[in-house]
């Protein structure tokens, strides 16, 4: 799982001073920590081998040159050979996923989509020791402080006999097993499904999609709604009426003329409210998303990936592909939108500290710059918005 770890690994939080001792030393404070909370000397004597990964430190640098369009990000993942594999395992785990539903209101076809989604059905959950990449990152300083309760928690989920230390795999940022949980997500959240009195996250189906609708259902899943549809914009639309911060009624949205993409008028359920997704902007498909779509960005806080999800689960039982999906979509590089906030900045529309990441700030200020030209408000950092602020 991802659970604010998008945020940790963008923002930096949990900076702590810059480290002064050498590994070997801060390894012996974590380890004099650990022990006054309880943890056993077996379980201590897992660190005796830890050492930094510099292949971590190398991911955790990196960034991409482009930021992945909506197109690529959902073509990669929903694919005939996924949607296929997802529907056979929902037969071939029937019986499991309906007991999970009945206990926590949480679709089969749901948490398939996530298991999809997290860890390919369980076959690629990172090949990282977790103890060791919490080590790297927590002996770093930017955000050592937030690492090291992970790791802490880690040796704790180790001492209390679920997991054995060199079992223990995820990924390169700490994320564990088949639903990429954090330790600290695993210590509130994890379910002993199978109640063989520990939970095994990477092996144990029942572990996991028990763990998977807890967590989803503690954030407020619906179990008697959808995740959200695609839906068709009146020619009139106000999109500055869009994004997760917006919530209508769905008849508010029903008035406005918003339908489905069979022409018929949006579906209304009495007290139960949307946003308007638009993740292309205005030229692109536009969504209705109702409270699973929210609970599921508590699972990872993209856009894309709530989307995703909740389409890849759609084709599951039938539906059909996104219909308005763009033509040509143009992948804009980081390089690109720090030039696009700078020239922002240079018009008054304050987007912050050009970083190359669209966030709110940066969205408004496109809004904001929107405006003035009397283009849709959409608040889509797109080429060709880059291309008239250029001229």
């Amino acid at each position: 799982m991802r659970f604010f770890l998008f945020f940790v690994l963008a923002l930096g939080i949990g900076h702590s001073q810059a480290q002064q001792l050498s590994f070997v030393e801060w390894l012996e404070s974590l380890r004099a920590e650990a022990r006054s909370m309880g943890v056993s000397e077996a379980t201590l004597s897992t660190l005796d081998t830890i050492q930094p990964l510099e292949r971590v430190l190398e991911l955790d640098n990196s960034q991409p040159e482009f930021v992945q369009t909506f197109t690529r990000y959902l073509d990669i993942r929903v694919t005939p050979a996924q949607i296929s594999r997802g529907q056979q395992l929902l037969q071939q785990h029937s019986v499991l996923l309906d007991q999970v539903y009945s206990r926590y209101g949480v679709q089969p076809h749901y948490l398939v989509a996530f298991w999809a989604m997290e860890s390919n059905y369980g076959r690629a959950t990172g090949g990282f020791g977790v103890l060791e990449a919490l080590a790297t990152l927590a002996y770093d300083p930017r955000r050592a402080d937030f690492f090291r309760r992970e790791l802490l928690t880690a040796l704790r989920i180790i001492d209390a006999g679920h997991i054995q230390a060199s079992a223990m795999s995820g990924s390169w940022a700490g994320a564990m097993g088949q639903l990429q949980f954090l330790p600290s997500v695993f210590d509130r959240y994890a379910v002993d499904g199978d109640r063989d009195g520990r939970i095994d996250i990477w092996n144990s189906l029942p572990d996991i999609f028990h763990s998977a609708a807890n967590f989803l259902s503690e954030v407020g899943w619906r179990g008697d709604q959808r995740w959200g549809r695609e839906v068709v914009l009146p020619s009139n639309f106000d999109f500055s009426q869009t994004g997760t911060g917006i919530r209508k009624l769905l008849q508010q949205w029903r008035e406005l003329g918003i339908t489905t993409t069979s022409g018929e008028p949006v579906p209304v359920v009495p007290g139960m409210e949307a946003s308007v997704i638009l993740p292309v902007g205005a030229q692109g498909p536009a969504f209705l998303a109702y409270a699973n779509f929210r609970a599921t960005m508590a699972y990872n806080p993209s856009t894309f990936y709530a989307l995703t999800v909740g389409h890849l689960a759609d084709r599951f039982t039938g539906s059909p592909a996104i219909m308005y999906m763009p033509v040509n979509e143009q992948a804009m590089s980081l390089a690109d939108v720090r030039v696009l906030q700078k020239l922002l900045n240079e018009r008054g529309f304050d987007s912050g500290e050009p970083d190359g990441r669209v966030g709110r700030q940066t969205r408004s200020a496109i809004r904001a710059y929107q405006q003035t030209q009397d283009i849709p408000m959409d608040g889509h950092a797109s080429k060709a918005l880059l291309d008239i602020l250029r001229n």
